[in-house]
């Protein structure tokens, strides 16, 4: 038998981290995992920002 999947409870959640809904539904099975349950391999606010200063939108 196979289990529905909890869209209510995982967009619960998402509020609850101030994800709004229709960044929610854009979001990919990585990405929500990787809000929902960071580990010690998700990427810290700092090593965030290096790769900005690192890796800037607008070159020029």
């Amino acid at each position: 038998m196979a289990r529905s999947t909890p869209w209510n409870a995982l967009l619960a959640r998402a509020l609850g981290l101030g994800v709004q809904p229709g960044a929610f539904w854009r979001l990919s099975i990585k990405e929500w995992r990787a809000i929902a349950a960071p580990s010690a391999e998700s990427l810290s606010r700092a090593a965030f920002d290096a790769l900005v200063r690192q890796f800037p939108d607008n070159r020029q």
